[in-house]
């Protein structure tokens, strides 16, 4: 399992590997506060913007996670950000987080192409068995959006993380398996149409 894609186009999203650069329309997507309530950060200022794009690219460069940006099509711009995390080679299993998208785009079909995208790489060419996603307990748009791509709710942690307003969290973890990717991605692709 080596991880190493350039981007993926889909009909409404273009995913590709985030680049300093990208800090500055990154922070014009995350402008609405409302996107930034059951993240582990508060993004108020073009320079905690830079902060977290920084920060990204530093897990990338010790092989802990690998982030992206996402374009929307329709607009021409891009609407968010996500990433693989927790990646573990050994024993073929990461993660898809860290996602946050452009309130603009909410109950649209970015998120569902971005996440098909993302999971038919792991499944598909890193040979993955396990991709996990996981969300705050309060955030019930989140649970239904990650349901909706067709992930299994495995559980609850309780007092798992620490926000930055010293919120303590509970969350939901789910996980799509590898002998679960073809009815997944039959269904993914029916509502992509």
């Amino acid at each position: 399992m080596e991880i190493s894609p350039v981007g993926w186009t889909g009909q409404h999203v273009r995913i590709q590997p985030l680049e300093e650069h990208h800090a500055e329309e990154l922070f014009e997507a995350g402008k609405d506060p409302a996107v930034w309530t059951y993240m582990p950060v508060q993004i108020r200022s073009m320079e905690e913007m830079k902060q977290l794009v920084h920060k990204a690219l530093q897990a990338k460069i010790n092989g802990s996670e690998f982030p992206f940006v996402i374009f929307d099509h329709r607009s021409g711009r891009i609407v968010g950000s996500t990433r693989f995390l927790n990646i573990s080679l050994p024993d073929r299993h990461l993660e898809i987080g860290w996602t946050w998208l452009s309130a603009s785009v909410w109950r649209t079909a970015v998120n569902t192409e971005c996440k098909y995208l993302l999971l038919r790489y792991s499944f598909e060419t890193l040979g993955a068995v396990r991709v996990q996603i996981k969300t705050d307990s309060r955030n019930l748009r989140s649970q239904r959006a990650i349901e909706r791509l067709g992930a299994v709710k495995e559980g609850v942690l309780r007092n798992h993380k620490i926000l930055a307003d010293g919120y303590v969290r509970d969350t939901v973890f789910y996980s799509i398996v590898d002998r679960e990717w073809g009815t997944v991605k039959k269904e993914l692709e029916r509502k992509l149409r």
